[in-house]
């Protein structure tokens, strides 16, 4: 029981940093909907099949759990908010040796998601 409401309440706080990176550039959207997805798998079916019949949140979700792939869409936006949002931080950041662990980390970042197989997103599946 302790372990369900921990996984739920972990959903749903990813659930609304989710909602709120999807109007923020700096907050990214994906990964918290992944992880709402994944806490919602064991601590509730219910909510997990709300969060991947969701008009916008559910095509990419079931894209990455049936594919393991993203949409070019998405590889494009995560491509610029990655860069900009890096960009932001190397320009703030006082020390030289910061900027390049920021560029360094970017360049794996953006290398290891390009290699993230490309599908266009399925249509939502029609519920029983």
């Amino acid at each position: 029981m302790v372990k369900r409401t921990i996984l739920l309440v972990c959903g749903w706080i990813c659930v609304v940093l989710g909602m709120i990176g999807a109007f923020l550039p700096l907050l990214p959207t994906t990964p918290f909907l992944l992880l709402a997805s994944a806490c919602f798998m064991r601590g509730s079916p219910r909510l997990n099949h709300w969060l991947l019949s969701h008009p916008q949140f559910g095509p990419v979700l079931e894209n990455w759990h049936r594919h393991r792939s993203v949409s070019p869409r998405v590889k494009r936006r995560a491509n610029i908010m990655m860069v900009l949002s890096f960009a932001f931080s190397i320009y703030w950041v006082p020390l030289i040796w910061h900027k390049v662990m920021l560029l360094v980390m970017l360049a794996i970042l953006l290398f290891w998601f390009n290699r993230l197989p490309v599908r266009e997103n399925p249509p939502l599946s029609d519920p029983l």
